[in-house]
């Protein structure tokens, strides 16, 4: 018997790493010449222009968006969301990513979507400026059903020591400025895809809230990446802490930044609810605050900025291509450690 008698394919995994070697390439920088092939990736820091640094670690992958991609056959799109996912969980941090690896995993290798969505991590790192320094692709009969295959992301970063934003540096009186949202980015899309089923759209409908898009394009839509205003922001000074909107939303993402002496803010007429959001909440009868604590609702990352700093922070977003908006503030924890003012059901309209 052949590896290929056990529906392993050597042949289709050679012809797939041949085909992301440029895709790799093209993701090149200071530190790394990302060429795949080896047993491990490699990253020169000195050449990177660090002094005295602090590595950071992040791990994550695109959850059930990637049933969405695979039930529409729209696979160049969730790279990018895989490397979003783990690289703004970096910069929150303070630190710059350097390098990505990827996991693809799947029952029989369908060269020809594999490179699509390599492409996409390409694409992500590049956008992120971390060079793509390898991976693993596993072909496993029997683990995944026709057609299926997972995802999972790992981004290293680098910090000077006295860059690395630590909770202790937020204080009352900060005020919080926020980025907007590509769409639902990469969280909550068990509930997209039963609200939907319940909706009876097919995923190459129109889509309600942006019919110029069909539903899955819509939905699809990568998640941002926000390294390169975020270092920006840090750069400008001021910058005490940031905080990615994934899993949990605007109610337990905030509180990952600051001590429990302290509770953000957020006045919600100060941003428009997306379409989208508005139809997932009246399509599945979702209320406010469970909104809130599932999606992103508009804002994809949260920075926290010193009052007197505010100002050169917003025109340093504004110059790396950014539209921030003043959302709130710290203050002193009385109850809740996320406040919300003009939260109603109204809101959701």
């Amino acid at each position: 018997m052949t590896y290929r008698d056990a529906d392993v394919d050597i042949d289709a995994g050679d012809a797939l790493v041949e085909a992301i070697k440029p895709l790799a390439a093209s993701t090149r920088r200071p530190g790394a010449d990302a060429d795949l092939g080896g047993f491990g990736g490699l990253f020169d820091l000195k050449a990177a222009g660090f002094r005295d640094p602090v590595l950071v670690a992040a791990t994550d992958g695109v959850g059930t968006k990637l049933r969405v991609a695979i039930e529409a056959g729209r696979h160049d799109g969730v790279g990018i969301d895989l490397v979003a996912m783990c690289v703004n969980d970096l910069v929150v941090q303070g630190a710059e990513p350097v390098m990505f690896l990827d996991y693809y995993a799947t029952g029989k290798l369908e060269v020809a979507v594999a490179r699509d969505v390599v492409a996409g991590i390409a694409a992500g790192c590049r956008d992120a400026g971390c060079a793509l320094v390898g991976g693993e692709t596993a072909e496993m009969p029997g683990m995944y059903r026709a057609g299926d295959y997972d995802l999972a992301g790992f981004a290293i970063g680098a910090a000077e020591r006295q860059q690395i934003l630590t909770r202790d540096r937020v204080s009352a009186g900060n005020v919080v400025l926020a980025l907007p949202s590509s769409g639902v980015h990469s969280n909550g899309f068990s509930l997209v895809r039963r609200i939907v089923e319940r909706s009876g759209l097919a995923w190459d409908a129109p889509a309600p809230f942006a019919p110029e898009r069909t539903l899955s394009e819509a939905l699809l839509e990568p998640t941002r990446i926000y390294v390169r205003s975020c270092l920006k922001a840090i750069a400008a000074g001021g910058v005490t802490a940031l905080a990615h909107i994934t899993g949990g939303g605007l109610i337990e993402n905030p509180p990952r930044v600051y001590g429990d002496d302290l509770a953000m803010r957020l006045d919600l007429s100060t941003w428009r609810l997306p379409p989208v959001f508005r139809w997932l909440a009246a399509q599945g009868g979702v209320e406010a605050r469970e909104m809130l604590r599932t999606f992103n609702c508009g804002l994809g990352m949260l920075i926290v900025v010193e009052a007197g700093r505010a100002d050169a922070v917003r025109d340093a977003l504004s110059e790396a291509g950014e539209t921030p908006v003043t959302v709130g503030v710290l203050e002193a924890r009385t109850g809740d450690p996320v406040v919300f003012d003009g939260l109603s059901p109204t809101w959701l309209a």
